[in-house]
């Protein structure tokens, strides 16, 4: 698919570039914001541009299409949102995202994700999309909740990362069918 800007009223969520290096450098290295995704910390900035390449090389693939979270009028990215992993046989997407801790709290993820739901059920055709969560972060649950997603499962165990199993929690939203 063309890869397209998306825009609420006060977001624009556009292309990664290299540009950005510096601040997903950031996010990714950031412990406390790592917290909940079971991913390796970036130790330096080549991390990041490997990171970048990844998320361009799915784009060029077609296996994911993931965004820059803007403001509005500021073209610096303070998060990353998307859909990381579709899987087309089955019309279906897992959706991820993270944000700058010092815009959390402020409906940005929310409005995000309406987005690329929006974007999933209309642009891509997808039936059904997820998100695997940690059974802990809290605040993603409620975001998943105030987009209508459901919490369709608690694994056990089912993945292992950093010397540890771990839990996850699936949340799904099916797309709406017309009335």
């Amino acid at each position: 698919m063309p890869f397209k800007n998306l825009a609420s009223h006060r977001l624009v969520l556009r292309q990664i570039i290299p540009a950005d290096l510096n601040e997903i450098f950031t996010l990714r290295s950031d412990a406390d914001l790592m917290k909940f995704i079971p991913r390796p910390l970036c130790k330096d900035v080549n991390d990041a541009l490997v990171h970048i390449n990844m998320i361009q090389q799915k784009l060029e693939t077609n296996e994911g299409i993931n965004w820059a979270i803007t403001l509005k009028g500021n073209n610096i990215l303070i998060g990353i949102i998307g859909h990381y992993q579709i899987k087309w046989e089955h019309f279906r997407s897992e959706i991820g995202y993270m944000l700058a801790p010092e815009f959390k709290g402020k409906g940005i993820i929310t409005e995000a994700v309406q987005l690329i739901v929006e974007y999933g059920f209309n642009e891509m055709n997808v039936h059904s999309l997820e998100a695997v969560i940690d059974p802990e972060n809290i605040a993603s649950a409620r975001v998943l909740e105030k987009n209508n997603f459901i919490k369709e499962a608690h694994l056990k165990e089912n993945g292992f990362f950093d010397g540890r199993f771990i839990d996850a929690v699936i949340y799904s939203l099916l797309k709406p069918t017309a009335k």
